[in-house]
């Protein structure tokens, strides 16, 4: 069989590799527009669970990148001066770029034929192709060309966020929330390697418009960020990568397939990257469609078994993701809370977590958490 991937992200990548190196007689071309070693992010973040899941279908790559990472078992959350860390919540995370050229490297040494530079502009370049796996990213040319038939919807969040980096090392992933005169601000920050950490400025559109965000250029947007999380950066910079203000875009195909074409990752879906796991949901669907494709000979039988078995899956954490990103549209809102009462409304914000789950997970947070509502609750008796 011969198969064309586009897009050299994680997802391209990953389904790349693992193909070839199950099936070493077929032909696997790789089409990537940018540079071999262009990337626009910063860091990768991974859950100990979905570093689970990949361990199962591949060890081998899990243990190759895991010396490489950076890891924690705490969240920290900071408001109004104040920390509380939640236990129990372990994640690990990777630079990007960093991660792209293991990928790269993994699918070199199986045998694939990547080409970088090279930006396909019609899908009829490919002809003479088998498969088509579009792993293009949020602006597939794949998935515009055929839209109706992929059944795509768009949309956006109504929160504005940028992407930066730092020099400053943070302890764990941690969320930093700052009130100002003209708004509230959000802070996602974690480290990716021993000396750069991820740094996502988030806010309303109401605080984005007061600070005329939309007329300023990048150096005077992040220096204003800088400003807003000076105590949190603790005398360092922000690093900006073509860091502009955007809204998050929600793509979703009701049909994954259409003729010989696929859609895998942000080409098919996005997650808000609140929930940490727009990589990993690239990287399953790339799992889920080699074990499909290997289930049935039959090329269009094989995609939907595809679909049929990852789209609940997706589904499901896709809701999650819904979910949580509508709570950061009130963030400010939950600011007026108390530093405990703002932690349990955080950590069960996608309605993953019960209170039953979190003192499984977190035992040191909701020990605290029931321990202050229970003297809460005796200090009101008191009172009445």
């Amino acid at each position: 069989m011969r198969i064309a991937v586009i897009g050299g992200g994680p997802g391209g990548l990953y389904f790349a590799y693992l193909w070839k190196k199950r099936h070493p007689e077929d032909q696997v071309d790789l089409f990537e527009q940018n540079p071999a070693d262009a990337t626009w992010g910063f860091g990768v973040v991974f859950s100990d669970q979905a570093l689970e899941f990949l361990r199962a279908d591949d060890p081998e790559t899990v243990d190759a990148i895991a010396p490489h990472m950076e890891s924690w078992e705490n969240i920290t959350l900071n408001l109004g001066g104040d920390s509380v860390a939640i236990d129990g919540v372990g994640f690990s995370s990777i630079g990007r770029l960093e991660l792209l050229q293991f990928l790269q490297q993994r699918a070199l040494d199986v045998g694939v034929t990547p080409r970088f530079d090279t930006q396909i502009q019609a899908i009829d370049q490919l002809n003479g192709h088998d498969l088509i796996v579009a792993a293009d990213g949020l602006n597939s040319l794949v998935r515009r060309a055929y839209e109706g038939d992929f059944g795509t919807s768009l949309s956006y969040s109504s929160n504005k966020f940028v992407w930066y980096g730092t020099s400053k090392r943070f302890d764990t992933l941690s969320q930093t929330f700052v009130k100002t005169d003209r708004g509230a601000f959000n802070a996602h920050h974690y480290r990716y390697s021993p000396n750069m950490s991820t740094f996502l400025v988030e806010c309303d559109h109401a605080t984005w418009q007061a600070y005329g965000f939309a007329y300023k250029d990048v150096e005077q947007s992040k220096g204003v960020c800088e400003e807003v999380f000076a105590d949190t950066l603790g005398g360092h910079c922000l690093v900006s990568n073509k860091s502009v203000w955007r809204n998050f875009p929600w793509v979703w195909n009701e049909h994954w397939s259409f003729k010989n074409m696929v859609l895998i990752g942000d080409a098919l879906h996005s997650a808000h990257f609140s929930i940490g796991s727009g990589t990993r949901l690239a990287i399953e669907d790339a799992i889920a469609l080699v074990k499909a494709l290997e289930s049935d000979a039959h090329l269009s039988t094989a995609l939907h078994r595809y679909q049929a078995a990852r789209k609940p899956v997706v589904q499901k954490l896709v809701n999650a993701a819904r979910t949580s990103a509508f709570w950061y549209e009130h963030f400010a809102q939950h600011m007026q809370l108390g530093l405990m009462d703002f932690a349990y409304s955080y950590i069960t914000r996608s309605g993953r977590i019960d209170d039953s789950r979190l003192r499984a997970m977190s035992p040191a947070f909701m020990a605290r958490y029931e321990a202050e509502k229970s003297s809460g609750d005796e200090a009101g008796e008191a009172t009445a």
